[in-house]
């Protein structure tokens, strides 16, 4: 089939047109500007990418006629505009009215969980989106979320953030609502189970996880899981504006998604049962499911178990899957440096050979260090080396790292960090554009992360400018 994935660069976009190509769909993506798109996406002949601003009319004649299913994931959290709602209306009418001249049958909506009488604008304008999507002409299939858990999501990150930098919260009393909270895999199987399903043609499900939790619990349990122990105390004298600057300054979140957050959290979010579950036999996991596997390590297991068995296992990915590995972004610490490559063969031979008995190019004996004293808190160390001087394959152990990504041909290492730390690492080498671009990136827990980040920067300065310099010397 033919499908079209509107919202293409949004949190549920990406992750839902890999597994749509993996089943053997040709997929065309609107973007309202290709410069946002991930140019490794432009180099697989089965997606296609179309600009379209659904604002505008005109520009939805570059959307292929042929096309029979379409995903509607446009929206925003954004408060930028005081007529939000007439904005994300036109921009549903507008769509109606180009997809009716197509031959889709079935559109597919993500929407949000709209029960209750008293409605934030923003699920209001989902509800009202949901309403002017109807149609004569295609079936329309609703499937309406309340909070997704998974890494990357903006509610889950808040949470995280403030889980990771607060030991006490004093926090507004938003906190004690109830929702019901369900995994962003759910989500995608719920949405990619649904396309083509006639039972499901003109149809409306809440979908959510088997739990009703408050904020306040969902923070307490994301601790628990991360071992780290907090204390909330709720208070009512918080105003919604108030409650905004709090995310603001606490979290990394902006103000205009914080008052947008804080005024749907003031909702509570209950969903209507239904058989859905049993129509596409999903079985939602619980919160603390969802959490556990949002922050699971990136590592050999994991990399085969979520992405070579489920997407390499296709011809059609399988030399493609350097698309699809990504490092975190959010809440993340960041060393990225560049430089012009001299020769990249040698310089691509060099990085190849890192570790073990070559050394790391710079400060070597730095690293011997950062060993022994992770043996003395009951880490590997540097004593695993590695397998072969000259060649590397995923899952291989490096010195105190595993590699989660290595292609020659693809111009790039990426390894995940085993040592003992307060958070997760990763350091990425790759060759594009005539640069060696070097990113070591480090994900902290709690506030000894962040202490730990810090006093470590002054020798990343030192050892990655060097180990950059050395890897590119002719």
């Amino acid at each position: 089939m033919k499908i079209l994935v509107t919202g293409a660069t949004g949190y549920i976009g990406k992750r839902i047109i890999p597994q749509l190509v993996h089943e053997g769909h040709d997929v065309v993506c609107a973007v309202r500007d290709k410069l946002r798109i991930n140019k490794n996406y432009l180099e697989d002949e089965h997606i296609t990418f179309v600009e379209a601003d659904f604002l505008k009319l005109d520009s939805l004649n570059s959307i292929p006629k042929d096309i029979d299913i379409v995903y509607y994931l446009i929206h925003s959290m954004s408060n930028t505009s005081k007529d939000f709602e007439s904005m994300e209306e036109k921009c549903a009418v507008n769509f109606k009215t180009y997809i009716e001249t197509t031959q889709a049958k079935q559109v597919i909506y993500l929407s949000g969980i709209t029960n209750e009488e008293k409605l934030s604008k923003h699920l209001r304008s989902r509800k009202n989106v949901e309403d002017t999507l109807v149609s004569k002409k295609y079936a329309l299939t609703t499937f309406k979320a309340g909070i997704i858990v998974g890494s990357g999501s903006s509610s889950f990150e808040i949470i995280r953030d403030l889980v990771e930098k607060l030991p006490v919260m004093i926090a507004p009393k938003w906190l004690d609502t109830k929702t019901q909270p369900i995994g962003v895999r759910d989500v995608l199987s719920f949405l990619n189970a649904a396309k083509n399903n006639e039972l499901l043609f003109n149809q409306s499900y809440d979908i959510f996880g088997p739990e009703i939790l408050t904020y306040k619990e969902m923070l307490l349990q994301f601790a628990k899981i991360r071992k780290l122990k907090r204390y909330i105390i709720t208070v009512p004298l918080m105003t919604p504006k108030l409650s905004s600057y709090w995310l603001y300054f606490v979290t990394s979140t902006s103000y205009k998604l914080a008052s947008s957050l804080v005024a749907s959290m003031g909702v509570q979010i209950i969903g209507k049962p239904s058989n859905i579950n049993s129509i596409l036999n999903v079985n939602p996991m619980t919160y603390k499911e969802a959490v556990k596997l949002a922050f699971k390590k990136i590592e050999q297991n994991s990399i085969v178990s979520s992405w070579k068995d489920s997407i390499i296992s296709s011809g059609r990915l399988k030399n493609n899957i350097h698309k699809y590995i990504n490092v975190p972004k959010f809440g993340c610490f960041r060393d990225y440096k560049e430089l012009q490559v001299i020769d990249e063969e040698k310089t691509l031979n060099k990085i190849w050979s890192i570790g073990g008995e070559t050394g790391w190019y710079y400060g070597t004996f730095l690293w011997k260090i950062r060993g022994y004293l992770d043996k003395f808190v009951g880490g590997i160390g540097l004593r695993r080396g590695r397998t072969s001087p000259t060649e590397l394959q995923v899952g291989d152990a490096l010195d105190f790292w595993r590699v989660i990504f290595a292609d020659k041909s693809k111009r790039k290492l990426l390894l995940y960090a085993e040592m003992k730390l307060p958070g997760e690492a990763w350091l990425e080498f790759k060759i594009e554009d005539g640069l060696l671009k070097q990113t070591a990136t480090f994900r902290p827990r709690g506030i000894a992360g962040r202490l730990y980040w810090y006093s470590v920067s002054p020798f990343h300065i030192l050892i990655f400018n060097g180990l950059i310099r050395n890897l590119v010397k002719k």
